[in-house]
Formats: C-alpha cells, structure tokens, sequence
C-alpha cells in the first residue's frame, strides 16, 4: 500500500537513538476555548488546535476504519475533555487525545467518510505567544483515502518512539554536558522585533536538554530560568557539575560583516575576524551591562588559563566546533559563510572542558529570525546538535589514550 505523510515536523528532531525514561515537562499547553473540529458547506470539515506555543508535529491517515492521526512532540492536553473539540459528532464522529510516548502526544479522529487533508499548517504568533495548528479536509472517494492511508515509515521517528530506555553499560563512564543559554534576567542580550536573545535560547537550551536526556547523558542548565547568571559563575556551575562539555548557546544581533547563519566559535586570544572580535567584546561586557561586580577579575589568570587549554583542551573544543558545522550544515542550517571560526570568549576559559559558543542564528538577519521564530527549524538543529555531541564523546573517548601518550 503506497504511504503518503501529509504533513511532517517533529522527526527533525529525532536525531539521538532512544528514549531516556523519565517525566518532562510539556511545552505547549492545549486551549481548550480556541480549539475546535467543525463541519463547513460543501462536505468540507476543519480541525483547529491553539497551542501556547508551536511544537513539531506529523500528520497521517490511518484506513480500516478512517482516522486522521496527529503526532505532537511536548503538548500538555491536561484538563481538556473530547467535548471541548467535538461539540457534537459530524464527519468527524469522535476524536480522543493524550500521552502517547515520553515527550509525545497523540490526536486520532475517527471519521465518518473518506476525507484527506487539503491545507495543513501551525502558523505562529509573531511574539511566540501562541500557535495554532490547522487541518483542513476535503470528502474523496474511498480508494483515494486508502492509496494515502499508512503509517509513516520513518527510520528516526520509530526509534524514538518504540526503543526502550538507554540502559549504561556496566563500568560506563558519565557524559555530562553542561548547557549555558545565553544572557538573562537584566540581561536581555540581543532584542529584534519583540523577541529577546534570552527568552529564545533558554527554550532552545531545553528543548536540546530534553533530546540529550532520552539518548541517556546527563544534562546541567547554567540557568533554568529568566535570571542573571554571571559569566564567571556559569563556568564555575560547569566545574562544580564535573561537566565534560560545555556549550554556549547565543542569538546575537551584528550589523558588521552582515553576519549571518549558524556560526561556532572556539577558544582563542586572537579573533579571527574584525566582526568576531566585536562580538566577543560584547558578550564579554554582559555582565557589566548586569551591574555585576567585576573587581576579583585577573586578567593574568585568565591568561594562564589560556595556555593550559592550549595544551588539550583546545584542540578537543576544535573538533567539537568541527562536528557540530557538519552535523548542523547536513540538517540543512543555514551555516555562516565561515561557520568556524575563533575569539577569546570569557564564557569559554575553562582550562580543562571542552567549550564551544554557538550562535544558533543572528537576530540581525531577517531570514535567521524567521528561522528562529520557527518551532520546526528549531527543532531540526535540536536534533543535529544532539547527534553531534554524542559523535563526538565516542570520538573523543577513542582519541583519549593516545593523546595522553
């Protein structure tokens, strides 16, 4: 039977293998008051869910009997009753809805006749404020709907789905990544259009916590919240969490260079680019733009932890950089023009973990915004940014020995 997916978002994001068993905490919450299944004039009928915030999602038909089956990643249907959508049964003769797997919820409405999806979408409000996904069917004929019918047959979104727990093999070492989003609190860091650089990098940092815990690695948020976090108390969490990676996660906006694009940066004293060094000149005035107290600071032991990177841990961050630009440019990005590059970051000086600093986007670029105002690209790079961590842990394990030699 050929398969047909209707509408797919969400297996973007299903780049890491398994499912770590534990409770999450949903993204999106159901409106019951904005929701709603109607029928319309000429056999046409129309399914609206508003959501408090886009999620991934997947659309398909199931025949024998007729259903339309919508796969959402992190919604919360708490509270909400079938009613509440179907007010009285009509082409649509019954819907029911809730916890499918860890992370995923399902909608399956069962229809009265034939009908395939014409329009489907989740436009989204232009201050994130809200979603709402739209289905909209049209009546054909029995064997249309049947030659459309099936279940997905996606590689990546079975996994995710049906694989058990991640178990550690016995004597397995821990892989801890330590998740720093950007700026906070008093600090809003970059704003464009109603959308501040903080807001969207602690969602950012959530979603890639959730993707990272259901492959079985442990995860430390340097903020969890909408607070001031310092710089130098973010590495200083990274150190007390005995982290093994730390990633920085950013949106800047920078009118130089026209900058553009997912852009990594690794450690170093010497920028390597005008535009670069302006940006590390403004993340690293964050926490003066906080009001923090900066005089502890040592320009001479900064130095020195410097060089003690130098010796190891800079070459491990480089391949890091390197492996998220391939596994993120394969997602599809957009890369920068140069997507790695390197500047002396004060969030990156921890002498001996991995760091990295990631721009995910430039506020700064219309299309980058747009990118990052999208539930579905996020998610893509979500996913990429998983499975490049944990290629490199396995090829970072492999190359230990025979940097100690």
């Amino acid at each position: 039977m050929r398969q047909v997916i209707l509408g797919i978002a969400g297996a973007l994001a299903l780049g890491v293998q398994g499912v770590f068993a534990q409770d999450l905490t949903a993204l999106a919450r159901v409106d019951a008051q904005e929701s709603r299944i109607s029928d319309h004039w000429f056999g046409r009928s129309s399914l609206r869910i508003a959501l408090s915030q886009g999620v991934p999602f997947r659309v398909f038909l199931l025949d024998e009997p007729a259903r339309l089956v919508v796969d959402f990643r992190e919604a919360d249907w708490t509270g909400i009753a079938a009613g509440d959508l179907l007010a009285e049964p009509g082409r649509v003769r019954a819907v029911r809805f809730g916890a499918f797997q860890p992370g995923w919820s399902r909608l399956v409405a069962d229809l009265a006749e034939p009908m395939l999806p014409q329009e489907i979408g989740m436009p989204v409000a232009e201050d994130g404020s809200g979603a709402m996904l739209e289905i909209d069917l049209k009546p054909v004929d029995a064997e249309e709907f049947a030659a459309a019918a099936g279940t997905p047959r996606d590689p990546d979104w079975t996994v995710a789905l049906t694989a058990p727990p991640r178990k550690a093999a016995p004597g397995e070492e821990r892989f801890v990544v330590v998740l720093d989003a950007g700026h906070g609190g008093i600090d809003p860091g970059a704003e464009r259009e109603g959308v501040a650089e903080k807001d969207l990098m602690l969602s950012f940092a959530r979603a890639l916590r959730d993707a990272l815990l259901r492959a079985g690695v442990e995860v430390v948020l340097t903020r969890d919240d909408d607070i001031f976090v310092a710089l130098e108390t973010r590495v200083a969490l990274a150190h007390q969490a005995e982290g093994d990676v730390f990633i920085s996660l950013h949106a800047d906006s920078l009118d130089q260079g026209g900058a553009n694009g997912a852009t990594i940066y690794a450690l170093s004293d010497e920028a390597s680019d005008a535009a670069t060094a302006h940006l590390a000149a403004r993340h690293n005035r964050s926490d003066i733009i906080a009001g923090a107290d900066l005089t502890g600071s040592d320009d001479q032991v900064a130095g020195i932890l410097l060089d003690l990177a130098r010796q190891e841990t800079e070459p491990r961050s480089t391949a890091l950089a390197q492996t998220l630009v391939e596994a993120m440019t394969a997602a599809g990005g957009p890369m920068n023009r140069r997507p790695l590059r390197k500047a002396g970051f004060s969030v990156l000086k921890s002498a001996d973990i991995p760091s990295v600093l990631v721009e995910v986007g430039f506020l700064s670029s219309k299309r980058d915004l747009a990118n990052l105002r999208d539930p579905i690209w996020r998610a893509g790079m979500v996913g990429a940014m998983a499975e490049a961590l944990l290629a490199w842990r396995d090829e970072d394990s492999a190359r230990k020995p025979l940097i100690r030699q």
